[in-house]
């Protein structure tokens, strides 16, 4: 059995069309495994349950059409001085 695609590979197949989806999808969430686009959904949650229910824990993508990715960068947290101190 051959592996599924990678959280990356279905990143770079969502970004290949995403004029289309931007199109065709604007403001719903979109669900890409595999390197395949799968469904289309007014609510995340809605996207979630779809994935879950065929996939389990993925990899699968799911982007909000016409959102920019979230990217998460590392935080280093200090302490703030307080009116106190």
């Amino acid at each position: 059995m051959a592996e599924v695609a990678t959280l990356e590979e279905n990143i770079e197949a969502y970004e290949k069309i995403q004029g289309l989806m931007e199109t065709d999808h604007w403001g719903k969430h979109v669900v890409f495994y595999d390197r395949e686009f799968r469904g289309s959904f007014k609510e995340f949650y809605q996207a979630i349950e779809f994935a879950l229910e065929r996939w389990g824990r993925g990899p699968y993508l799911i982007r909000k059409v016409g959102r920019p990715p979230v990217v998460h960068v590392p935080t280093v947290f200090s302490r703030l001085p307080h009116a106190e101190d």
